[in-house]
């Protein structure tokens, strides 16, 4: 479904001769194309998810090269990063507030029995099977941190 609404949207990119945005999507269907091919050689479909892992990729790449262009002066370049990102951003899901993934990762680390960053890898596994799409990794590993920290406190 994601990948329809993509294709769509660089049809139209390319009828309205836009030509950044056909660009990124260009390149972000060329990157799918890459994943499908992969998962198929393995038995595997590409879903939703997948693709949203895949324009998470690209946005990371977004963020750490407008940083780059930053620190070497290049800010036009810079500028450009920024509009590819938000063209990434639009198809990614909303994502989740920190608050509610802190009352999902309790109820996960409740149902583990996790009482200790012992159990971080246990919790990641669980929490990353529910929120995967809805929220970035780092952020969540973050949070699950803090939630075991506070558990061993008590």
């Amino acid at each position: 479904m994601l990948l329809e609404k993509i294709n769509r949207d660089y049809i139209e990119a390319k009828k309205k001769r836009d030509t950044l945005r056909e660009s990124v999507l260009n390149l972000l269907k060329s990157n799918i194309k890459y994943k499908e091919i992969d998962a198929k050689g393995k038995g595997k479909t590409l879903e939703d998810n997948d693709i949203i892992d895949i324009i998470r990729q690209e946005i990371k790449k977004r963020r750490e090269s407008i940083e780059l262009y930053k620190q070497g002066g290049r800010l036009e370049l810079a500028e450009k990063e920024a509009e590819e990102l938000k063209i990434l951003q639009g198809y990614l899901p909303e994502e989740l507030s920190e608050d509610k993934i802190r009352v999902i990762i309790n109820r996960i680390a409740e149902s583990t029995g996790a009482s200790s960053l012992k159990d971080l890898g246990n919790v990641m596994k669980e929490t990353m099977k529910e929120l995967r799409g809805k929220a970035e990794g780092g952020l969540i590993r973050k949070i699950v941190e803090e939630v075991l920290r506070e558990k061993e406190g008590t």
